[in-house]
This record gives structure tokens, C-alpha cells and sequence, in this order.
């Protein structure tokens, strides 16, 4: 098995936080890594999401949602053709740091014959998730200035 985890801290609550990151339709105008994810928030849904990797070639899955915990914890589990090839259990983790700073952990758990094989892939997959981070930061923190003025 091979993880990959990021993570930045958001000068912003938690639930603007959390709302613009679940905002499904929104995520076209601000996240340059998952470009679209369509489906029902719910354990055990489906959803299908189309990433864009940096340098990489953009590509839709249709993973299982494991976990849909309001302001703390959104994951799901995909896989490329039947399970046990290349599997990912993706997840993004919200921490109250305090009432205006939240943690964002974003990361993805990857399992299968093939994951030894995609080390060129998971960089780029950690680099996408960085980018991503720092959008979902810098989006989160001009909602919240938005919202003082």
C-alpha cells in the first residue's frame, strides 16, 4: 500500500470551509484538480468525478462514497477495472484549529498490483492535491473577507 497526504491550514472556519469544498457544481470555477464530481452526498452512493492531474492526462471513475460527515470528514473508494489492480480510498479531513482557522487534510490511500507500478502517477496525483489545497485556501479565505465587509 502507498499513501499520500497533504494538508494546509485555512484561515477560515470550518463550515465555509466544509460548504465550499462539498458545493459539487462549484468546483469547475475554483478547483484545478477535480474538475467535476457529480452524485449523492451519502454513504454507500455513488459519484463520479473527473480529475485533471497536472501534466497528466483527466480521467472520470465512478467511486463508492465511504464516509459523509458534515464539517469533519468526506471519503470515498474507487478503483481502475476490477478491484485489486489500482485502488484508492481518497479522503479530505477538516479539524477545528479555532473558531477562524481549520485544518484541511487531503490525502489517498492507494492498494492493488499495479500501485508499484504508477510512481510517476501518485507524484503528480500529491502535486494535484497540493494545487488544489492552496485553491481551496485561497477560495475559503475570500469567502470569509467577503462576508466581513
Amino acid at each position: 500500500m502507498k499513501k499520500i497526504e497533504t494538508q494546509v491550514v485555512i484561515e477560515s472556519d470550518i463550515s465555509t470551509v466544509w460548504n465550499l469544498l462539498t458545493d459539487f457544481e462549484k468546483h469547475p470555477d475554483w478547483n484545478p484538480f477535480i474538475t467535476s464530481i457529480q452524485g449523492e452526498k451519502a454513504a454507500g452512493k455513488f459519484l463520479s468525478v473527473s480529475i485533471k492531474p497536472p501534466e497528466g492526462k483527466g480521467m472520470t471513475f465512478k467511486p463508492v462514497v465511504l464516509k459523509f460527515e458534515p464539517n469533519k470528514e468526506f471519503r470515498w473508494k474507487g478503483k481502475l477495472g476490477i478491484q485489486g489492480i489500482f485502488d484508492g480510498e481518497h479522503y479530505f479531513i477538516l479539524e477545528e484549529v479555532d473558531n477562524n482557522q481549520t485544518k484541511f487534510i487531503h490525502g489517498e490511500k492507494f492498494s492493488g498490483i499495479l500501485v508499484y507500478l504508477m510512481g510517476n502517477v501518485l507524484e503528480k496525483t500529491k502535486i494535484g492535491f497540493e494545487l488544489m489545497n492552496e485553491a481551496l485556501k485561497k477560495q475559503s479565505e475570500s469567502l470569509k473577507t467577503a462576508s466581513v465587509t
